[in-house]
């Protein structure tokens, strides 16, 4: 039984204990229950997600979907307070005990979203399937179909907010065989509806969210990104995306605006930007953040991003700082490895293996960028005036690049400190210097970036690093690293033999003197890619 009195402090925490003790666990079941059951056993279950939204949820409560049952609608928890080691939960169960176990399904066709978490504190979601192909009755209210949103309206802080093995596929906003026009891949993040995996969004700069984790979660088939953060002044923080699986969705793979203190570890993208369905953005790099403080990626892969602009493996936009992005397997993505945007301060890719990237070509199949190894950009919005990235750090990545790329480079001259150092640039065919082109072309002025150290990379050969660069390392290696099986995306794969031209070779990387910003990360690294631990003088590459 659960009252609400007026009361001292010392009564209302025995209240609060005594409810907690007592936690209560509802079921749903879409063909054995009934709305007008109690609802908190299995054998008198509820009938719909509509019910949960009627009941005021306490700490330590849980909702139970019976496995492999197929629900309609959509499950909200709107203002629903969980604590900290007491959260609500949902979950699937096995309903009768069956040797083989699916998670229940959630078909939102025609919702807004799958689950609603709106306003909410420590909420746990587990082990559940959600799609949402499309819709019966247009409705002209919604602006995006979500798998799972979490939403910051009215509330101070959400905190402590938990997805866990979530399966979610196929979530479009329009029918199947809607054609989007030819124009829209060109918009900056398309213009018009689209559906999207995990979305977390804040409606004001005081409403925080804070202490979210995504985690185990796959996401195939959305029609735009399938996993976003939008922040308002860095209002979202303290997020883990860890373990998920991103295939073949519309735009980006993983996105973030607006956030702080972001780590992304142990994920798979692969084909994002996809444009196998006529729905979908068909544009997007496997990761990207903008406007986005200390973030951290690692050990993630990211493959095959497709698009005409954009879409490289992880790429960080304007306004950022320390962004690094570490121990990264980035192959086969049209855009490019490495792409720093303007007004980014204090970022650094190290210790990534690149195969194959930036095979685009300007001007085939719609392209409207050219694929790029490496491009430092200055572009800070169409309107407004160019300014590079300042203290760039690109140290201990192995680039290779087979006969089939011709690697091109791009460093914008309104750029400053850039470092590039321990590199292996293993390509069949020589670096090509071209101009940036987010948007229009930039000017060929003949003036170079400010303060620039090469050294100490490894090239296949003294003719790889183009001479129209104005800028040449002053300290490099030539010779074939001798790796074996390249055509396996193995990391391993990517050791040299040749240890005489790599090995302890390296150079010590210090920061820059005189940061306009703090750098929040340490520039030595203990290991490798490989997890093997850094004895002596850094080699040249991504493997000790």
């Amino acid at each position: 039984m659960r009252v609400l009195v007026k009361s001292t402090g010392i009564t209302l925490l025995f209240l609060l204990v005594f409810q907690i003790s007592f936690a209560t666990s509802y079921y749903i079941h879409p063909k054995l229950g009934n709305d007008s059951n109690v609802g908190t056993s299995q054998k008198f279950p509820f009938q719909t997600l509509a019910k949960i939204q009627k009941i005021k949820l306490l700490p330590g409560d849980q909702v139970f979907l019976a496995n492999g049952q197929l629900y309609s609608g959509t499950l909200i928890i709107k203002n629903q307070q969980g604590l900290l080691g007491h959260p609500i939960k949902v979950n699937s169960i096995n309903w009768d005990n069956e040797k083989s176990f699916q998670n229940a399904v959630i078909d939102f066709k025609g919702q807004a979203n799958g689950i609603l978490l709106q306003d909410c504190n420590f909420i746990e979601v587990s082990n559940l399937q959600l799609t949402g192909n499309g819709y019966q009755i247009p409705d002209d209210s919604q602006k995006m179909r979500c798998g799972v949103l979490i939403d910051n309206v009215d509330q101070a802080l959400m905190t402590g907010m938990s997805l866990n093995n979530l399966t979610i596929h196929d979530v479009f906003f329009e029918n199947p065989f809607y054609e989007r026009g030819t124009e829209e891949v060109k918009s900056a993040n398309g213009t018009q509806k689209y559906g999207w995996g995990i979305r977390l969004t804040s409606h004001k700069p005081l409403n925080k969210i804070k202490n979210i984790e995504i985690s185990n979660c796959t996401v195939t088939d959305v029609s735009h990104t399938g996993i976003k953060l939008t922040g308002l002044g860095k209002n979202i923080t303290d997020v883990r995306v860890i373990g998920n699986r991103v295939y073949r969705s519309g735009g980006p793979g993983i996105q973030m605006s607006g956030v702080a203190n972001v780590y992304v570890a142990n994920n798979i993208v692969a084909h994002s930007g996809s444009n196998d369905d006529s729905r979908k953005w068909g544009r997007g790099s496997g990761l990207w953040t903008w406007d986005s403080s200390n973030i951290l990626i690692e050990k993630n892969q990211f493959l095959y991003a497709n698009g005409p602009g954009d879409s490289a493996g992880a790429h960080i936009d304007f306004n950022c700082d320390n962004v690094f992005i570490q121990y990264n397997l980035s192959a086969y993505n049209a855009g490019g490895f490495c792409e720093i945007l303007g007004n980014n301060y204090n970022c650094a890719y190290r210790y990534n293996v690149s195969v194959n990237d930036g095979y685009r070509v300007k001007g085939k199949n719609g392209a409207f960028q050219e694929g790029k190894t490496l491009w430092l950009s200055g572009f800070v919005g169409e309107k407004q005036a160019r300014k590079g990235p300042v203290n760039t750090y690109i140290y201990n990545n192995t680039i290779y690049c087979d006969s089939t790329i011709l690697p091109k480079m791009a460093l914008d001259n309104t750029s400053s400190s850039i470092l590039i150092a321990n590199n292996i640039f293993y390509t069949k065919n020589n670096i090509k210097m071209v101009l940036g082109d987010q948007y229009k072309p930039d000017t060929k002025t003949g003036l170079i970036a400010k303060n620039i150290i090469f050294e100490n990379n490894l090239f296949s050969k003294a003719s790889t690093w183009p001479a129209e660069a104005l800028f040449s390392d002053n300290h490099p290696t030539i010779g074939n690293p001798d790796f074996v099986n390249v055509n396996q995306l193995n990391l391993i794969n990517f050791t040299p033999q040749n240890t005489a031209v790599f090995k302890n070779k390296g150079t010590a990387v210090k920061e820059f003197p005189f940061n306009e910003k703090k750098l929040n990360f340490n520039l030595e690294m203990k290991q490798d890619i490989l997890g093997k631990d850094i004895i002596g003088s850094p080699s040249i590459g991504a493997i000790q």
